[in-house]
């Protein structure tokens, strides 16, 4: 996924939805919204938005939410630790250094989930947990013929817990054989000293061929491309059944939407946020890290995209203006119950859908439609301010998720769009490297950030029960291309403008509406 691509994402994945927000200066009514104020501190560095660096307290790690950033006191300066023992910068090799357990020590947590995220911008994992391997068969003399056994086994324990963490967070990092021979090697070498080092490897993988096994079946082989389908008019009945029919109840949709959306964040792997961004290392040899493994988080950015789509081709398919106003107030209530769910991805989809052009250009339709909902959930997402708005709702929503006493109230399911655009601000703004060569460990903090607290997100598993026939519509159902939605949407209420009247003739030559047909979703449902 390259640059440009990804500021596109954050923007709502495309210039036809990027340029359809609809701000609205009326006053928002109450509705049910989080209790907690949070402040938002931002720095500006070289025009671009930037999260404040993180102190030690404010580290984040999966399994565990930060609190919001604290102001800088007078005492804070540049180049002061920020972990116990982790300078805002140093070599490489020192890095790698920090990382390996001894007998007598071990790496904060977070300290190895920053590392291990941020280390394959400068070297591969797999030459990572070589070099480890041997730096741990090095200064335990695993090597020798007769091993320290009290050392050995103050050590062995420390060894399993970093492969552990290691293997969990990072599964991908061991899809190659050589990777899994290095486990083997080092385990190998201390489990003369106690048998249970052994029988703990053995468990380690299989809990790791397991889990590679469940990222297999994700979403990134979804990933084929849309093949159009074309029709004369609007779709027969036996190919397109509109969503009402399916599911009536708003609620019940955001929940099986709060499915999908899990799921799908599942398979997203910490890595991908760093691959996305990648550059080849000024100071690494003339081949690139690694190549593009961005498949999981390319197939969620497909989703948002679709489901703005369906929903403006459900609000533009039915022929009768008080249906459409019945479609778009259904719409509303599912927005709504996804924001007090927490599903802050699904809502803003709904809302990009309900602002394209083919659909907001429906004036009669809207005529007809209760409106001051819609207001609301539209100042709840406001760009303006760098989605204040939004962030104040999320900073809340993840607050309950702390102090949740039901699993309803554990999600959080941030707009990943903004995220990506925020880690890419963030990687743009920030050196990797400072100019002694060495590795701006303090950017890499910020970056784990913002990465942990979504990987603690998208471990919640979802509490609704799926309805697979309501999933199936969602990840099935046709829906309109650009073109398509603004024949419907001149086909129900006539162009009334010259801008209007001129696309509306440019387009009745190929007046085949034109659908896109869905990936086909059998792998996850």
């Amino acid at each position: 996924m390259c640059r440009e691509e990804m500021l596109a994402v954050w923007a709502g994945c495309s210039e036809y939805t990027r340029n359809s927000f609809r701000i609205t200066t009326s006053k928002p009514l109450p509705i049910k919204t989080y209790q907690v104020k949070f402040r938002i501190s931002l720095a500006v560095k070289s025009s671009l938005c930037m999260p404040r660096t993180l102190s030690t307290s404010d580290m984040v790690t999966p399994g565990s939410l930060g609190p919001p950033p604290p102001e800088p006191t007078d005492g804070e300066q540049a180049g002061q630790p920020l972990l116990d023992g982790a300078p805002s910068s140093a070599s490489l090799d020192a890095l790698i250094e920090q990382l390996v357990p001894k007998a007598d020590y071990y790496p904060e947590k977070a300290y190895i989930f920053t590392f291990l995220l941020s280390s394959r911008l400068f070297i591969e994992p797999r030459e990572l947990l070589a070099r480890v391997c041997h730096l741990c068969i090095e200064q335990q003399q695993l090597d020798k013929p007769v091993l320290d056994k009290a050392q050995v086994r103050k050590f062995g324990p420390k060894l399993l817990q970093l492969l552990a963490e290691w293997t969990e967070t990072f599964p991908r990092d061991f899809q190659e054989e050589s990777t899994i021979s290095h486990l083997k090697d080092v385990v190998g070498r201390i489990a003369p000293c106690d048998e249970a080092y052994r029988r703990r490897m053995h468990q380690l993988l299989q809990a790791l061929h397991q889990k590679l096994a469940a990222l297999g079946q994700g979403p990134e082989s979804l990933l084929g491309t849309d093949k159009p389908v074309s029709y004369r008019n609007k779709p027969p009945a036996s190919i397109h059944r509109e969503l009402l029919n399916i599911c009536s109840d708003p609620y019940t949709l955001a929940q099986q939407l709060t499915h999908v959306e899990l799921e799908r964040l599942r398979h997203i792997g910490p890595e991908e946020f760093v691959q996305a961004f990648v550059n080849k290392d000024p100071l690494a040899s003339t081949k690139p890290c690694f190549s593009d493994k961005t498949n999981n988080l390319e197939a969620y950015v497909k989703w948002f995209n679709r489901l703005c789509y369906l929903v403006a081709t459900e609000i533009c398919m039915p022929a009768k203006k008080k249906q459409r106003a019945q479609v778009i107030e259904f719409f509303i209530d599912v927005a709504r119950e996804c924001f007090n769910i927490g599903n802050f991805n699904s809502l803003m989809a709904i809302i990009s859908g309900m602002n394209m052009s083919p659909v907001s250009r429906l004036k009669k339709t809207w005529a007809k439609v209760k409106t001051a909902k819609f207001f609301i959930l539209e100042h709840q997402m406001d760009p303006t301010g760098n989605f204040c708005n939004y962030r104040t709702a999320l900073r809340g929503a993840a607050h309950r998720s702390l102090t949740a006493h039901s699993s309803r109230e554990k999600i959080v399911i941030p707009f990943f769009s903004l995220l990506i655009k925020d880690i890419y601000f963030l990687n743009e703004g920030c050196a990797n490297r400072l100019p002694n060569g060495h590795v701006n460990f303090e950017k890499f903090l910020e970056l784990a950030k913002q990465v942990g607290e979504f990987i603690t997100w998208k471990q919640v598993e979802c509490p609704f029960e799926q309805d697979p026939s309501i999933t199936h519509y969602l990840h099935t159902a046709p829906i309109f291309s650009e073109d398509g939605l603004y024949l419907a949407s001149y086909e129900s209420e006539s162009p009334e403008n010259q801008t209007e009247k001129e696309r509306w003739k440019s387009l009745r030559p190929m007046i085949r509406l034109h659908f896109c047909i869905p990936w086909k979703l059998d792998a996850v449902m």
